[in-house]
């Protein structure tokens, strides 16, 4: 029983070290490329795919707590639960 689950963990573990397998990503023979972009004069290169625009990563500009508050302030919809639901 045990013999089994010690096979069984190690295909597991060589399964899943496959799966880390790196190389260069060519086009398949006789596939086309796919088509550029709306408005673009050229295909995209690497750099360009995997650089975020710079709208998902905006700067702060300004905080929304102006100074620390010590104390916190009375909330008034900051009410119990009601006991609906037993």
């Amino acid at each position: 029983m045990r013999r089994g689950l010690l096979i069984v963990a190690a295909l597991m573990a060589l399964a899943a070290g496959a799966c880390g397998r790196k190389g260069t990503l060519k086009p398949l023979a006789g596939t086309p490329l796919p088509p550029i972009g709306y408005g673009q004069s050229a295909p995209a290169t690497t750099e360009q795919g995997l650089t975020p625009p710079p709208d998902s990563q905006p700067t702060r500009i300004d905080d929304v707590i102006r100074r620390p508050e010590r104390e916190r302030q009375d909330d008034p919809f900051d009410l119990p639960p009601t006991g609906q639901g037993r």
